[in-house]
């Protein structure tokens, strides 16, 4: 596994302090998390009491979007960026039991997600998987690292997909440059699946909940629909569109029950024309 040197200061695994993936791996009742993690959570429920929903819901179009790019869209190819824990089904479980050839690449700064990888690694007897430890914010070292140039093929389509990250990536690190650098090197017909937290549909819990992250030293922003379609802009929108992560081809009650609010997060796959 190749090391990516992060543009930002350099993760540790310091359990006493509250860490994203672990929060959201609390809230998905996982067990990969410490006491300053599940007492930030318990905050976040405080002024968000659906977060744990939203989560689910999130994971859901991960779930959703993956298996609509290996069934319909014909994406044997994955780049994963900000992977968080490794919570089964992996994206390369849901692909790999459509297309068993599907390659995957895995990428995270995560000292845990790091302690984790090999949860993520093994694969279809056809198919490949790859983790590289790198920083979101270092788009040109992830398309140049070993683990994605011996691993995907990109001069065939690949699918990029962003779940839940760039809500932690301020808007003065630029987000849309670092997304349409790593966008650049991928063919025509590759896709971008992403999931952003918004405060459209509940601007004061939302509002709190962001400064419930900022406040122990995590960046949080939400964006708007408006914000999020930038990402998209030059690419074709797959229908739905931009909509609640509930909304996109939903295939369960679980996500039929949920109102706009207790989600509050945006989703949306667009292909690079």
């Amino acid at each position: 596994m190749d090391h990516c040197p992060s543009i930002r200061p350099r993760n540790q695994l310091q359990s006493a302090v509250p860490h994203s993936a672990r929060m959201y791996d609390y809230y998905l009742e996982g067990k990969d998390n410490f006491a300053a993690d599940r007492e930030a959570a318990e905050a976040a429920v405080a002024v968000f009491p659906y977060i744990a929903e939203a989560a689910r819901a999130n994971r859901r179009f991960l779930h959703r979007v993956v298996r609509y790019l290996a069934r319909d869209a014909g994406i044997d190819q994955f780049l994963d960026v900000g992977t968080g824990i490794p919570t089964s089904p992996n994206l390369h479980e849901v692909a790999q039991a459509l297309v068993p050839e599907t390659a995957v690449v895995y990428v995270d700064n995560d000292p845990l997600v790091l302690a984790h990888a090999r949860a993520l690694l093994p694969s279809s007897p056809q198919g490949r998987t790859a983790y590289l430890d790198c920083d979101l914010l270092d788009p040109e070292r992830i398309i140049t690292s070993d683990e994605v140039r011996g691993t995907l093929d990109l001069s065939r389509p690949v699918a990029l997909t962003l779940i839940a990250v760039l809500h932690f990536v301020p808007d003065e690190a630029d987000p849309l440059g670092v997304v349409g650098r790593l966008l650049d090197e991928l063919p025509s017909g590759s896709y971008l699946a992403l999931s952003q937290v918004t405060a459209d549909f509940a601007e004061e819990s939302i509002g709190l909940l962001a400064e419930t992250y900022r406040d122990r030293g995590i960046a949080a922003q939400p964006r708007s629909r408006a914000e999020v379609a930038k990402f998209v802009e030059q690419l074709e929108l797959v229908e739905p569109g931009i909509v609640a992560a509930h909304r996109w081809r939903p295939d369960t009650d679980l996500d039929l029950g949920l109102r706009d609010e207790q989600v509050s997060v945006w989703a949306v796959l667009a292909r690079k024309p």
